[in-house]
């Protein structure tokens, strides 16, 4: 169904707007996926907080100017599906990973971070980065370590002249 202008000019705006916030974007062709197919994968996108849009290629280019996904303008050609990573970094590597896990005709085509164009190859190291709250078990059990080492630095010599005394004890019992 073609859209008038001001039709195409919402369109911009909005993918101009995800696109201003988003963390990593991913460019994946849809050819060949059914409309069920599609839905199932728009409500894994909502579930998973990625914003999801399939847009003219051209309106697409518009939107990204003066965003750091520009570096995406050259490279998209065929029928794309655009994927925005909005809270997590790694979720619309993930969620379109996993999508084609099952669906092969789902093909990723590009993958930008931070301003840099990548190809489909670096999907696979951007999916498995950790999602917040992992991120931040980790950073927590990084700040941890060093004060449980540094109890069990100050129990050691107690424990340890505990376990002297008794092996003296049983040294005395059995003689």
């Amino acid at each position: 169904m073609a859209l008038n202008f001001e039709q195409k000019k919402a369109v911009v705006a909005e993918v101009a707007d995800v696109a201003g916030t988003a963390l990593a974007a991913v460019a994946a062709e849809y050819r060949g996926l059914t409309v069920e197919e599609m839905t199932e994968l728009r409500a894994k996108a909502r579930d998973e907080g990625v914003y999801l849009k399939v847009a003219k290629n051209t309106l697409v280019r518009r939107a990204v100017e003066g965003t750091e996904y520009e570096c995406m303008k050259d490279a998209l050609t065929g029928p794309l599906l655009f994927a925005f990573s909005v809270e997590d970094p790694g979720a619309a590597a993930r969620l379109v990973k996993d999508y084609a896990k099952d669906h092969d005709k789902l093909v990723a085509k590009l993958v930008a971070v931070g301003g840099q164009l990548y190809d489909d190859s670096e999907l696979e190291r951007l999916s498995k980065l950790p999602t917040r709250d992992q991120a931040l078990a980790i950073l927590m059990g990084v700040m941890k370590a060093p004060v449980e080492k540094f109890v069990r630095t100050l129990a050691e010599p107690h424990t340890k002249l505990v376990r002297t005394v008794a092996a003296v004890r049983d040294a005395k019992q059995a003689a």
